[in-house]
């Protein structure tokens, strides 16, 4: 298990945005090449979105599914990337005392699959991997404009 825990400089229902717009994980999932489709209740437990992993041509297709919702406060997906293996990723989003933002805890189990015989080797790539993943969200958090009306066409 890896847990990362980083500051964002804004309310928990700013972040938990991002969150739940599945059409952005590619934008801040840290190993995301694209997303392929998102179900339309996402994030509701056991929507799932179709996603890409890795680069061409070694992309690995295939699938991460909500097991758990509170929303604006809790994430827990099941990462699929086979044949590499499974793991929980449980999002925290809780409000800091006094307004000043959020904490977002990341925790990573992986549950199935290679990258469980390999230890503490995994542990050191999964929690690189999640430093950065925490860091783009909170960029993406507080640097992206609020949701604006959809254009018809």
């Amino acid at each position: 298990m890896t847990q990362v825990t980083r500051h964002v400089a804004v309310p928990p229902e700013r972040v938990f945005e991002i969150l739940a717009d599945g059409w952005t994980y590619a934008s801040w999932v840290v190993g995301t090449s694209y997303i392929r489709a998102v179900d339309p209740h996402w994030p509701a437990a056991g929507s799932r979105i179709h996603h890409a992993v890795g680069p061409y041509p070694l992309v690995i297709r295939d699938t991460t599914t909500v097991r758990e919702l509170t929303p604006g406060r809790r994430l827990l997906v099941r990462v699929r990337i086979w044949p590499v293996g499974e793991g929980d990723v449980d999002f925290q989003v809780d409000p800091v005392p006094g307004g000043t933002g959020s904490t977002v805890t990341l925790t990573e189990t992986v549950v199935a699959g290679p990258w469980r015989l390999l230890g503490p080797v995994t542990e050191a790539l999964l929690h690189a991997r999640n430093v950065a993943t925490l860091e783009r969200l909170a960029a993406l958090a507080e640097h992206r404009s609020a949701p604006g009306p959809r254009l018809s066409s």
